[in-house]
């Protein structure tokens, strides 16, 4: 979008917050960029330029403004809306891969040469991955100095810079301001977090957003131990790179309050990615209800309650361990089976604010199971197994950078796994927003709710007119069920039991 200047000159005098992340706006008279919605008096159109990342700004010798703090704009919709190499790319930047493992561990993952990912980087978004990477680092260095007391060494380690000289340089130059100063501008009577304390944050999205079969899905399929609803917020314990975490996560009118405690805060930046991808916030609910407006059908519901999202998983293994425990069976029972391969098999995690007690086992943990002891039926042993066996030696690999359509087939070559855990595994776990389920018992009944086609093969054909945004068209079709997924939990600590009934996602 960044190229059609004229669009972009209209948003920005506009403040159109929808545009935020979709594309910054540097000022040339000032040497600084911004948001589309920044709420000072938009520059003359001869100077503004507009780039397509942060991080392009950056590279151009742009210095972030200190209003509108466009370093933590919702990232661009596109990453969550494509499966190319540059989209994997970006999905795998924001989840630290490039800290980690360096431009050759990206390019490793993605099939590509660094050379090759260079150039497409650099062409589609005006930066490579190092100064993607580094603008990344960036924003994590200023969320840690304006929410904790820790010493700004720690903070530079754990932000993910090499040295203190780095962080200091690189931090002036993104803000124009010292670290030192920038934790002198927090207002009076602010209390960031200690050290080992839990950091408060506010994760922004895109307008609407209707939260109810969002966390209501998250509340009401919540595996004990590992995931709860407590006190108007859903918690569930992170598996991380570096350590473990405990986040839980409340919706507000305008961000999702955000309470994360991490053994390790070089986690800090992966952990916001992952909440984000399981709560759908990089989402653009405007072009998504837009579409699926112009259906008749979906009309009504959309404008019942606009901005409605997919949830999705933090951990894709896990949520593909938990879709084949899923299959043919109700929520609750889903639930049973999980709860106990968690205390079979999973870590135990402190919580001392809740009742979370461990990690979702691994596939690696998994792999071992003994089939004899799963209360399953014998052919869903033999998936189960198979799954754990393939995600744990690496010959399936579920992630970031997961290709759609190939994980699509490569999941579909195991035994036991049909169109509707292979799609279901597309929508949820790898987040593909074009994914679609006719043969699910929700779909099924919304479909004689609303009086669309009740066949599979007919109502895949309606829904072409949906595309590509038929994940979220079931999000509006489920929702016209009575279902406990549908309603957002009460704020009383007591966990929502969900109903026995045969809904299957």
């Amino acid at each position: 979008m960044y190229t059609d200047t004229e669009r972009c000159v209209r948003a920005v005098q506009s403040k159109d917050a929808r545009f935020d992340g979709w594309f910054f706006t540097a000022v040339l008279t000032t040497g600084i960029y911004c948001r589309p919605s920044c709420p000072v008096v938009p520059p003359k159109p001869e100077n503004m330029s507009f780039y397509p990342s942060a991080a392009a700004c950056q590279a151009a010798g742009f210095r972030a403004c200190k209003r509108c703090r466009p370093d933590a704009t919702p990232g661009s919709p596109e990453w969550n809306e494509r499966a190319d190499v540059v989209a994997r790319a970006m999905r795998l930047i924001a989840d630290g891969v490039v800290d980690r493992e360096g431009v050759p561990g990206l390019a490793g993952r993605l099939g590509y040469s660094a050379r090759q990912v260079e150039r497409q980087l650099g062409a589609e978004l005006g930066a490579g991955p190092l100064a993607l990477a580094r603008a990344q680092r960036a924003q994590t260095a200023r969320l840690l100095i304006e929410t904790t007391a820790l010493p700004m060494a720690e903070i530079a380690f754990a932000a993910g810079f090499a040295s203190i000289r780095t962080f200091n340089d690189t931090v002036r130059e993104v803000f124009a301001l010292s670290p030192s100063e920038l934790r002198a501008r927090l207002p009076k009577g602010s209390t960031p977090a200690p050290a080992g304390g839990a950091l408060a944050l506010r994760l922004p999205f895109r307008t609407p957003l209707t939260p109810d079969n969002l966390f209501g899905h998250l509340a009401a399929t919540a595996v004990p131990g590992v995931e709860e609803w407590r006190d108007g917020a859903y918690r569930r314990t992170l598996r991380l790179p570096h350590g473990r975490g405990v986040v839980a996560l409340a919706p507000a009118p305008a961000h999702v309050d955000c309470r994360l405690t991490l053994t390790d805060l070089r986690d800090l930046p992966v952990a916001i990615t992952r909440c984000r991808r399981l709560l759908d916030l990089d989402a653009d609910p405007v072009a998504v209800d837009e579409r699926l407006s112009a259906d008749e059908v979906l009309a009504p519901l959309v404008a019942k309650a606009p901005g409605r999202r997919v949830p999705r998983t933090v951990d894709e293994a896990e949520f593909a361990v938990r879709a084949v425990l899923g299959q043919q069976v109700s929520t609750a029972a889903a639930r049973t089976h999980a709860a106990r391969l968690v205390v079979a098999h999973g870590e135990t995690v402190d919580d001392p604010g809740g009742g979370l007690t461990h990690l979702f086992p691994s596939p690696g943990a998994l792999a071992g199971l003994d089939p004899e002891q799963l209360a399953l039926p014998r052919g869903r042993r033999t998936t189960l197994t198979t799954l754990v066996g393939r995600l744990a030696d690496g010959t399936l690999r579920l992630g970031a950078d997961s290709d759609w359509d190939e994980a699509r087939v490569r999941l579909a070559e195991l035994p036991g796994f049909g169109p509707w855990t292979v799609e279901l595994i597309a929508m949820r776990g790898l987040g593909d927003p074009d994914a679609f389920l006719p043969t699910d018992l929700g779909t099924r009944r919304a479909a004689g709710h609303t009086g669309l086609p009740g066949t599979p093969a007919a109502l895949t054909a309606r829904a072409a007119r949906w595309r590509p945004w038929r994940a979220y068209a079931l999000q509006y079709l489920w929702a016209t069920d009575d279902h406990p997924v549908n309603v957002m939990p009460p704020t009383a600590p007591a966990r929502p039991v969900p109903r026995t009934t045969s809904r299957k996602r």
